[in-house]
């Protein structure tokens, strides 16, 4: 059986949704990209945490933990968390939706090697 290649991306982390069930610590991550000046919303990611990758990760959340989203667009529901959009993250994915939305994402790590700035949103196909 062959296994198949999905596409990966870095996309900002710009806020969290609260845990719920079992899950500690967070829910899924708000991801972001931008177009132009503006960081756009692509989806949420909350798949590819391990029990220690979610504690490590809201560690690193709480200095930039802020009231306002940074994106322009942020998903219409309760208990988000905002973050300052400084946290890179690597994520793979199935494609991309008609409306610019992240299909089934799984996070594969954080990225420390690019600023959240050089982040930017594919142009679609």
């Amino acid at each position: 059986m062959t296994e198949k290649a999905y596409p990966e991306d870095e996309f900002v982390i710009s806020g969290y949704t609260k845990p719920s069930g079992s899950r500690e610590y967070f829910g899924a991550l708000l991801l972001g990209a931008h177009e132009g000046r503006e960081l756009r919303y692509v989806g949420k990611v909350g798949t590819g945490f391990d029990r220690e990758t979610l504690a490590a990760l809201h560690r690193k959340f709480q200095p930039l933990v802020r009231s306002r989203p940074a994106l322009v667009d942020p998903p219409r529901e309760t208990g988000l968390v905002f973050l300052a959009p400084r946290l890179i993250a690597q994520v793979a994915f199935q494609e991309w939706t008609a409306d610019r939305k992240l299909r089934q994402p799984v996070f594969l790590g954080l990225r420390d090697d690019k600023r959240a700035r050089d982040v930017v949103l594919p142009r679609p196909a």
